[in-house]
């Protein structure tokens, strides 16, 4: 909203310098040849709208070209603050130069119908001059001759008076910078921290470190679980490019493909919509961002430039984001650690759905999704099997049981 006022602003100032510039006498006047007494150049209607229409066509122009970069990140009254402190300055420098090249290539000169005479007389009797007059009367008499002759001949004008296009040119380099200055630090706030001498302004976040979130755990939707238990600190950070992969996901013609979509997409309506959480998107875009290739390097690399944390589902991902020193969190072993402990030796009863991948083996799952593989349970397919736990198998990807049917405990039926 703040950058949409901005360039309001910006476009209303450009029509007020050019309409100003537009109504002085040199446009509105027609030039007339001095020998043949006829018009010549522009009629000041066509003047008056070629003033008026150009500084405001590249305005527009100069929006169109910034609006094509989309890099926005829309900042606050500190920002805009910056951004004009340092346009002012930047115009006041390009003021200077475009009085210096006004002074070339414009000189001053004494306005048609204004006598020549007094200027002389000044510049053989410049003010301050050691001669002295000859009593009180005389003196104040030549002051008055010399402001007077001054007002006449116009005085040594300043280069910003030469003539009013300098100024309208002034005016309107210093709106166009003011407009760049604005508008980049509304845009790069969130790269660069502005430093003050003893004082530091920096984005504020809920945590001390930001968490970006990947495809696969935004479709998984536990993070929003995870939410509402408003045990999340750090802010949440969704990258445009995960969101832009989510949406190609809702839009494949496999369903299966197109459900997972649209369950992200939810996903991402429900953390916005929670109040317990600080979640935004973002389009930050850094030279390492925008030549890594493929949604996961992206994501690692925007991951070290914030200094964040990738919360993730994917194995691959965990793998590739530790060996380049990022922090991950991986929701699957957030889940495992959260899950009942069961030691060797303890009894567990599962439903066999499937064989294992070994002979005579079966494989169920408890409630909590635990998988669970049972020997001599092959043949038990769609029965209830107790088993005796012989070893517990923790991964990325999730706990492993595996058991041995109670009745053969070392050989022997197992006493109660």
């Amino acid at each position: 909203m703040m950058l949409h006022v901005v360039r309001a602003v910006f476009v209303l100032a450009v029509l007020f310098i050019a309409v100003s510039y537009a109504t002085t006498k040199e446009i509105r006047e027609t030039q007339v040849d001095r020998l043949s007494g006829r018009p010549i150049g522009l009629s000041p209607l066509i003047k008056v709208t070629l003033v008026i229409m150009i500084p405001v066509v590249l305005a527009v122009a100069l929006m169109v070209a910034d609006t094509a970069f989309h890099n926005k990140s829309l900042g606050g009254i500190s920002g805009l603050f910056f951004g004009v402190v340092a346009g002012i300055v930047l115009a006041y420098i390009l003021g200077m130069v475009v009085e210096l090249a006004a002074s070339v290539f414009m000189p001053a000169q004494v306005p048609a119908g204004r006598p020549t005479e007094p200027r002389a007389r000044l510049r053989k009797a410049p003010a301050g001059s050691t001669t002295q007059p000859a009593g009180k009367k005389e003196a104040r008499e030549r002051v008055a001759e010399e402001a007077e002759a001054a007002e006449e001949a116009g005085g040594p004008l300043p280069p910003s008076m030469r003539s009013p296009l300098v100024a309208m040119i002034k005016l309107l380099v210093g709106a166009f910078v003011i407009y760049l200055c604005v508008s980049f630090v509304l845009q790069t706030k969130e790269d660069f921290r502005f430093i003050i001498p003893y004082v530091e302004f920096a984005k504020e976040a809920k945590g001390p470190r930001p968490m970006l979130l990947d495809t696969s755990v935004i479709i998984d939707g536990r993070i929003a679980d995870i939410g509402d238990t408003r045990i999340l600190e750090s802010e949440l950070i969704v990258p445009r490019f995960v969101l832009e992969e989510i949406q190609d996901i809702a839009d494949s013609s496999d369903k299966l493909k197109r459900n997972r979509g649209r369950r992200g997409l939810d996903m991402l309506n429900r953390l916005q919509s929670n109040d317990k959480i600080d979640i935004r998107l973002t389009d930050i875009r850094t030279p390492a961002v925008e030549e890594a290739t493929g949604v996961d390097q992206k994501l690692v690399a925007l991951a070290q430039h914030l200094g964040g944390r990738i919360v993730t589902n994917d194995y691959n991902l965990n793998k590739i984001a530790r060996l380049r020193g990022v922090d991950v969190i991986n929701i699957n072993d957030l889940a495992n650690a959260l899950k009942p402990v069961v030691l060797p030796g303890e009894t567990v009863t599962v439903k066999i759905i499937k064989p294992g991948e070994e002979i005579g083996q079966g494989v169920g799952y408890l409630d909590d999704g635990t998988m669970v593989v049972a020997e001599q349970g092959r043949d038990r397919l769609g029965q209830e099997m107790t088993i005796i736990v012989t070893s517990v198998l923790q991964t990325s990807a999730g706990r492993m049981i595996f058991g041995r049917p109670e009745s053969t405990d070392t050989g022997r039926p197992r006493r109660t």
